[in-house]
């Protein structure tokens, strides 16, 4: 209070000064009348500009007095005896009475201007804050936050139609709960003790209320905060609901997925060992190479029904985190040799280079029995989906602080759309899906287990030209050096 009435008595005492200064100037200068009074309009113009109409009007009247009594005949008096002097006079008083309305008026509309954009920027901020939410719960615990932050008031407190708990910041934040789920019920704003409670309305539906109190804000921007709320929660419903539909979706297509290669994969193998032991059973007659050709049948089958159920349960402990790496620095050939003797039987019909072991790159951080099952995948992959006689490289290099292993082979190859896919649980190329055996989980379980080891697992590839599956693994530096 006391600094407010200090700045009014300084500003009249400059009013005063700024006319006293004026007519030193004028009538030391000997100025006529006409420029003296337009010395007085600008300071009126500049007082209405800046500081408002009080202190503009006090400048024009006393520049009035000061005009008539310094510059109008009789100089030196406040008589005027001529009446164009009275029309000079008069002109003057209201001219500058009229600047004072006119620069009042102007500073008030600039005021206002400013105001107007200092809010759309403070409903624009907001906006960016609340629109980036993707779940109801968290954007209602973080909306009253947001709206005291932004906007500087005190206290706010939010309720969702579908939600009852109330939401608030800070946690004593003083409103009426009643009015606020009244406001949210009738969809009306209502202003009590101070305290503005704000519908949050997304067209004619009400999906919450707001309260807001500390600060007197304009409707408009209380009305825009609501809608922009309102919006907010509307959003994150709806995108919560797109999530849990592409859940739903995504379930449905590794169920078919699944289902179409548990058909496919466990049909094929107990097909054979039904038909080997029929035959067995039937009492035909059989010398011993065709019991031990079928024996040798149900044997192979049956491990392979073996590996096709451990590599789903092996799916599943990856994607649950259940399993412990050995981290320990070793060369990639002690992944790559015992690898290539896995995937043997894939490999019968191609010519494989795999490099030799002549010491020259350093070891890396990996768990050798991992790693060998990621190689064994992708050299399985390349026998498998090459065509006979195809040769298929495995090769390693350093790139700064990582060594990259790549599998390449000369097979169909594999479209940008597939690319995409390829490392998805229990997805097969459209063209290889019954032409090869496989469940689809290999390069999945390869892909987990690579970036379990903090490297990744990446595909470069163009039909008719092959395919070339490259991972990478961080080198020991101690083995650099």
């Amino acid at each position: 209070m006391k600094k407010g009435v200090g700045q009014q008595v300084s500003r009249y005492l400059t009013v005063i000064a700024v006319v006293a200064l004026i007519t030193t100037v004028a009538y030391r200068l000997h100025l006529n009348a006409a420029t003296a009074a337009l010395m007085f309009i600008v300071g009126v113009l500049l007082a209405s500009a800046y500081w408002g109409l009080r202190y503009a009007a006090a400048l024009a009247l006393c520049g009035a007095a000061s005009f008539d009594y310094f510059f109008l005949p009789p100089v030196g008096s406040f008589v005027i005896s001529d009446p164009k002097n009275w029309l000079a006079f008069i002109s003057f008083l209201v001219t500058a009475l009229v600047a004072t309305k006119l620069g009042d008026q102007a500073r008030r509309e600039a005021e206002s201007a400013k105001r107007r954009r200092r809010e759309v920027e403070r409903l624009y901020a907001l906006s960016q804050r609340i629109l980036t939410s993707e779940n109801v719960l968290e954007l209602l615990n973080a909306l009253p936050g947001y709206v005291r932050d932004t906007f500087a008031v005190s206290d706010v407190a939010v309720v969702a139609a579908d939600h009852p708990s109330i939401y608030r910041s800070p946690m004593n934040a003083k409103f009426d709960e009643t009015v606020l789920r009244s406001a949210l019920l009738r969809g009306e704003p209502v202003t009590q003790a101070g305290i503005a409670y704000v519908p949050l309305r997304l067209g004619m539906r009400t999906v919450g209320a707001l309260s807001v109190s500390g600060k007197e804000l304009s409707r408009e921007t209380l009305d825009a905060i609501g809608s922009l709320a309102g919006l907010a929660v509307e959003r994150a419903r709806a995108l919560e609901a797109l999530s849990k539909h592409r859940a739903e979706q995504e379930h449905e297509r590794l169920r078919s997925a699944l289902l179409d290669s548990v058909t496919h994969e466990f049909r094929t193998p107990l097909t054979s060992i039904k038909a080997s032991v029929t035959t067995l059973l039937s009492g035909a007659h059989l010398d011993d190479p065709g019991k031990k050709e079928l024996l040798t049948v149900i044997d192979e089958e049956t491990d392979r029904l073996n590996r096709l159920v451990g590599e789903a349960s092996e799916m599943a402990q990856l994607d649950a985190g259940m399993f412990k790496l050995d981290v320990k620095p070793h060369p990639i050939w002690e992944a790559v040799q015992p690898a290539l003797q896995d995937a043997k039987a894939s490999l019968e019909n191609h010519p494989v280079d795999a490099g030799a072991d002549d010491g020259s790159l350093p070891k890396v951080l990996m768990d050798v029995e991992r790693i060998r099952e990621v190689l064994m995948h992708l050299l399985e992959n390349a026998g498998k989906y090459s065509p006979a006689g195809a040769p298929v490289k495995v090769s390693s290099e350093v790139h700064g602080d990582w060594m990259v292993t790549s599998v390449a082979d000369r097979g169909p190859g594999i479209d940008a759309f597939e690319q995409t896919l390829i490392f998805d649980k229990f997805y097969r190329g459209q063209h290889q899906r019954y032409s090869a055996p496989g469940t689809g989980m290999g390069l999945a379980i390869a892909k987990v287990i690579v970036e379990a080891h903090g490297g990744k697992l990446g595909l470069v590839s163009q039909l008719g030209n092959g395919s070339v599956f490259s991972f990478t693994l961080p080198i020991d530096k101690n083995s650099r050096a």
